[in-house]
C-alpha cells in the first residue's frame, strides 16, 4: 500500500472542502489538551494537527467527529465516545467518524479500525493519514 503523509492529505480535504454557513470553530493545543484530560485519551500528533487544522471540512458523506470548546456540538467527539462505548465499543479505541452509527476509530499504534455495532470488521488502515486518502478521499 502507498505511503501517505498527514501534510499532505489534510491539504487535500481542504482543497476538496465545500463551504457551509456554519463551520465549526477548529480547536487549539489549550482546548485539545483539556478535551484529553476529560475523555481520558492521549491524541496522536498526527490527529491533533488533523483536529487543529481540518476538523471542519465537509468533504463527500463522512464528516469528523469535532472537538468544541461548549462540548454540545452534533458530531462531538465526546459524545459519541459514550455512545459507542454504550454500543461495546472497545477500550482504548476512539472514534473519529461515525457512519450510520457504526465508526472510523484510532486504535492502537495509530492504526485506524473500522467498529461496527453489528460486530467487528476486519477493515483497517495502517495510520491516519492513510484512511483519510482511501477512505474519505477517495471512496466518499
Amino acid at each position: 500500500m502507498m505511503a501517505y503523509y498527514i501534510d499532505d492529505v489534510i491539504k487535500e480535504l481542504k482543497a476538496l472542502s465545500i463551504d457551509t454557513p456554519r463551520k465549526p470553530k477548529l480547536p487549539d493545543d489549550k482546548l485539545l489538551d483539556k478535551y484529553e484530560a476529560k475523555i481520558g485519551f492521549r491524541f496522536s500528533d498526527d490527529y491533533r494537527k488533523f483536529l487543529k487544522q481540518a476538523s471542519d471540512v465537509f468533504v463527500g458523506v463522512l464528516n469528523p467527529l469535532i472537538v468544541t470548546e461548549s462540548g454540545d456540538a452534533t458530531s462531538e467527539l465526546a459524545i459519541a465516545l459514550s455512545e459507542a462505548r454504550e454500543m461495546g465499543l472497545p477500550n482504548g479505541w476512539l472514534p473519529i467518524c461515525e457512519d450510520n452509527g457504526d465508526y472510523y476509530c484510532l486504535i492502537e499504534n495509530g492504526k485506524v479500525c473500522f467498529w461496527s455495532h453489528n460486530g467487528t470488521t476486519d477493515e483497517l488502515w495502517p495510520d491516519l493519514a492513510t484512511w483519510i486518502k482511501v477512505v474519505w478521499i477517495e471512496e466518499s
